[in-house]
């Protein structure tokens, strides 16, 4: 029989309380407890979760694309003194940055053509090769060429001949100062020259003015996507590409950019190769 407990309360009052069982089966199990549970701490089974389907990588993640490694002969036929373009019956693609070095865009931009095994050509400022003359040896160690982009980059037309003279042996000097290499060719800023001009550098330099046939315009800054769809879009085989690594963004969309062109079948040579695939056309 259960019993009921009795409480005084100070007035005097009595009242009862429900009894309680002397079962063990009826108590109640204290809290954070439960039957068979581990004394240590409450047991939970492993939850599983189902594919997340939702999930894109972003663009500009390599996909393991890598240029392929290639002995392409450099040494091209100098008869030619204006190049824009490649053969068209080869799918090869020759990817240049004017403007550089710069101090961060540069190293960055090498990192990311490191990693795809991707040659590139380099038309430097000759005042920023004796600023970065470490970034300079960088870029030829890692197999990638440099040319001639005038020491100061002002607009060649409006120079006489000895200040164009001046302008490519001051660069020139200064490439060969850091890293021991003479550049091959030659691009004008702004893509103005002369065509007297370009017979006269051909002929005291032997360099060869080189133009480009895809131009994302990627000076005017549209964006990383306009650029990498720019050029996506105008690749076409012995495509001379034109770009600027002093320009952040222009960098920010190369990665996008090369895996694109490696998905579509291009591969990545220098201005030289592929003046050296056109000579022997």
């Amino acid at each position: 029989m259960k019993r009921r407990k009795i409480l005084k309360l100070s007035s005097g009052a009595l009242i009862a309380l429900p009894a309680c069982s002397s079962k063990k089966g009826d108590q109640a199990p204290a809290a954070g407890k439960q039957s068979g549970a581990n004394p240590s701490g409450p047991q939970t089974q492993p939850v599983r979760l189902g594919a997340n389907t939702q999930y894109r990588p972003p663009a500009y993640v390599n996909k393991g694309l890598r240029n392929p490694n290639m002995n392409l002969p450099s040494q091209f036929n100098g008869q030619t003194v204006t190049h824009s373009r490649g053969l068209s019956n080869q799918p090869y693609v020759a990817m240049t940055f004017d403007d550089g070095p710069h101090p961060q865009n540069t190293p960055r931009l090498l990192d990311i053509l490191r990693t795809r095994n991707i040659k590139a050509t380099f038309y430097v400022i000759g005042g920023n090769v004796d600023r970065y003359p470490h970034i300079v040896r960088r870029i030829v160690a890692e197999g990638h060429e440099i040319g001639n982009h005038t020491y100061t980059h002002r607009k060649l037309t409006s120079l006489g001949d000895s200040e164009v003279r001046k302008e490519m042996r001051r660069t020139e000097d200064a490439i060969v100062r850091a890293a021991a290499v003479r550049p091959r060719t030659m691009r004008p800023p702004y893509g103005a020259l002369l065509q007297r001009q370009r017979s006269l550098i051909f002929s005291d330099f032997t360099y060869p003015t080189i133009m480009w046939s895809v131009d994302p315009n990627d000076w005017k800054r549209p964006g990383p996507s306009v650029v990498r769809s720019r050029i996506l879009s105008g690749a076409h085989n012995g495509a001379i590409i034109l770009a600027h690594d002093l320009h952040a963004p222009t960098i920010d969309a190369m990665p996008g950019t090369f895996d694109g062109l490696l998905s579509k079948g291009y591969q990545f040579i220098t201005v030289s190769q592929l003046l050296a695939q056109k000579g022997q056309a």
